[in-house]
């Protein structure tokens, strides 16, 4: 089936009306395009708890800082609209920047200290980007269930707080993240690694198993979860340069020092120009 195509508020909103007045439910994937297997894995649990599956494809401008990569982000509108019909998503929302903030739009949301640690620190601002757009298609699609990806953990906080604070009345549920064979979660931004960044990227996922290992067995200080992780880089991924390696509390992400309770196991870091996140949940 060929998902329908909305491109305004106005259309988007009346397929949903209609929608709504068979009694059906609404899901929400929110994107950026470049769909891949992570995305596919989104779809398909939107698809089995709701009727109707909607998903908008929008390279959001606020969330890119000035000296981001927005020019150069992967557009494929093509092989998108190709993974929405392979996947069952019935309409898709692909609306020009203009159309979502057009001219005198001047308002923003912010979500206040969630945005101070972890990517919040090296990209000021985009999370308010992020929330800005998600609160818009929230009140554009008024979905049932909205769909995030684990991989962007503190995105899905941020989101959470953010529903929650402006009362939507919508369901955020996370999936998990989607991996390669070789344990590199499934991002857009891979396809600008070279052939040899990509091998040793490999090493982000190696070294947060390691470490979750190591966690679960003794829980030591978050300290030495830092430094071994720092250690494994070194020798597996000797061209990664570092942006952060953290371990936070996965509720209100703030640095915490030791792991006897549930942690958070952050990290991100620079291929050249490319910048790569991946974290993991540990429990208590």
């Amino acid at each position: 089936m060929e998902p329908i195509i909305a491109n305004t508020i106005k259309d988007i909103r009346g397929h949903i009306a209609s929608a709504r007045s068979e009694g059906k439910t609404i899901a929400l994937v929110p994107t950026m395009g470049a769909l891949h297997e992570g995305h596919a894995s989104l779809f398909h649990a939107a698809g089995a708890a709701c009727d109707y599956l909607v998903a908008s494809i929008f390279v959001n401008p606020k969330q890119f800082g000035p000296a981001e990569d927005f020019d150069r982000y992967p557009r494929s509108p093509q092989a998108d609209l190709a993974i929405c019909r392979d996947n069952g998503v019935h309409v898709v929302f692909m609306p020009e920047t203009e159309e979502m903030y057009p001219p005198g739009c001047l308002t923003e949301v912010s979500v206040g200290k969630l945005d101070a640690n972890l990517c919040g620190h090296s990209r000021p601002g985009h999370f308010t980007g992020v929330a800005t757009v998600v609160a818009k298609l929230f009140n554009i699609v008024a979905p049932d269930k909205a769909y995030f990806g684990a991989k962007d953990y503190q995105q899905t906080v941020v989101i959470r707080r953010m529903a929650a604070d402006l009362d939507f009345p919508v369901e955020i549920v996370v999936c998990p993240t989607v991996r390669h064979g070789d344990g590199l979660a499934v991002s857009s931004r891979n396809a600008y690694l070279s052939a040899e960044h990509r091998k040793q990227a490999t090493a982000l996922w190696g070294a947060l198993e390691t470490v979750a290992s190591l966690v679960r067995r003794r829980r030591p200080p978050s300290s030495e979860v830092v430094a071994i992780i720092r250690e494994h880089l070194a020798a597996h991924a000797p061209d990664g340069v570092v942006d952060y390696i953290q371990i936070v509390d996965p509720v209100d992400l703030t640095d915490v020092r030791t792991t006897k309770r549930a942690v958070l196991v952050a990290l991100a870091v620079n291929f050249g120009t490319t910048r790569l996140i991946d974290n993991v949940l540990v429990g208590p």
